[in-house]
């Protein structure tokens, strides 16, 4: 009997122990801004995390999620988290090119890299030193007091939405259009009038007829913001921002006053939020582009090859001028190709072309169609 009650006593103390784990952790509530309006998807990618992160730490971690402009304009969030304004900040790389051109390469970059998708671009930050490189690149080139970590994959976008139809690479030239980071230097030295702008300001410029065309996401995020109701050409696909990545960051200071399991809890609420968030956004996207042609009449049409093709052979000359003159441009583009120069071969060899299967039980429409069908 002896023994029964003292291994009842044992037993209870070390569930007692378990289940109090989180109750010795101090409550910690960080004060964080996005980049976006709280209307779209992208933000909806971070209150997700939020959520994870109260519930997983049992509520001793709170995020207090805050849309674009509550604090700071939407671009001077990572200078305020770096100032410790903000805690952190959810945001694109893309973003702080102005500082940096390397910074493009945080988000994936323009063109592809290299032939990944948005799992090979994760993978080598998960397992090709990305990460690593990352945290080099914000807290020693940039001298940044942050920790930075990929939580949004929001690729591969559209094209973008254009009052006219496009046939080919002469069409837009000199046309005026809302582009960001790197991407706006690449259609700049294709010909396009590019202007940076932030999410919110897109539909707005549209109407006053400030541009004449426009990039943002495509799917769900577009119709949320409300191309439909301004344009109705919209073209697909893009390279511009085939495999992008969004970012939380982290105040330094504020990051290392966080207890070893709060840090876990921050790593691990962020790897799952972008595998979950990717696959619900994916179903929305599919929603999204029925509800668009069926509902608004938008017309949505192949992008010309004309215009990927020069974008890709512009990024290279771009990427290759950047490299010779950014040391740390050239190291982080050198080992994405290193890495993909790995995965993209292997991968072609063991998956089939995403369209073989595609199209046997889903025929792409006929070309001229705009609408995506599909065999009953």
């Amino acid at each position: 009997m002896r023994h029964s009650i003292r291994s009842l006593v044992a037993l209870g103390c070390a569930a007692a122990f378990a289940g109090g784990v989180h109750a010795q952790q101090q409550p910690v509530t960080l004060k964080m801004q996005a980049t976006w309006p709280s209307s779209l998807t992208l933000y909806d990618n971070f209150t997700f995390f939020a959520d994870r992160v109260s519930k997983i730490s049992g509520g001793t971690l709170k995020i207090d999620a805050m849309p674009a402009g509550q604090v700071v304009p939407a671009f001077e969030v990572l200078d305020a988290t770096h100032k410790k304004v903000l805690d952190g900040a959810h945001s694109w790389s893309g973003y702080w090119v102005g500082k940096n051109k390397t910074a493009i390469l945080m988000t994936g970059g323009p063109g592809g890299t290299f032939g990944m998708d948005m799992i090979d671009a994760l993978g080598w930050m998960q397992n090709g030193g990305g990460l690593e490189l990352a945290q080099e690149f914000f807290q020693k080139e940039l001298k940044l007091n942050i920790q930075w970590f990929p939580i949004l994959p929001s690729g591969p976008q559209a094209f973008g939405w254009f009052k006219r139809p496009i046939k080919n690479l002469a069409d837009f030239k000199g046309m005026k259009c809302r582009q960001t980071g790197m991407a706006a230097e690449v259609f700049q030295r294709m010909g396009m009038q590019t202007v940076n702008m932030p999410g919110g300001e897109i539909i707005p410029s549209a109407q006053r007829g400030v541009i004449d065309c426009a990039e943002w996401v495509g799917g769900v995020e577009d119709l949320r913001l409300g191309f439909q109701n301004v344009w109705k050409y919209h073209y697909t696909p893009g390279v511009h921002e085939n495999v992008t990545i969004g970012e939380i960051v982290l105040n330094g200071d504020v990051w290392k006053s966080l207890s070893p399991t709060h840090q876990e809890i921050i790593k691990s609420a962020a790897n799952e939020t972008f595998l979950v968030w990717w696959a619900k956004w994916q179903r929305q996207n599919a929603d999204a582009i029925k509800e668009l042609q069926e509902k608004h009449g938008v017309r949505i049409l192949r992008t010309p090859p004309d215009i990927l093709i020069e974008f890709l052979k512009t990024w290279d000359t771009i990427a290759k001028e950047e490299g010779a003159k950014n040391p740390f441009f050239k190291k982080v583009h050198d080992s994405q190709r290193a890495y993909a120069s790995l995965v993209v071969p292997a991968k072609r060899f063991m998956f089939p072309p995403y369209s073989f299967v595609a199209n046997y039980y889903w025929p792409e429409a006929q070309p001229g169609a705009t609408k995506v069908s599909a065999k009953k």
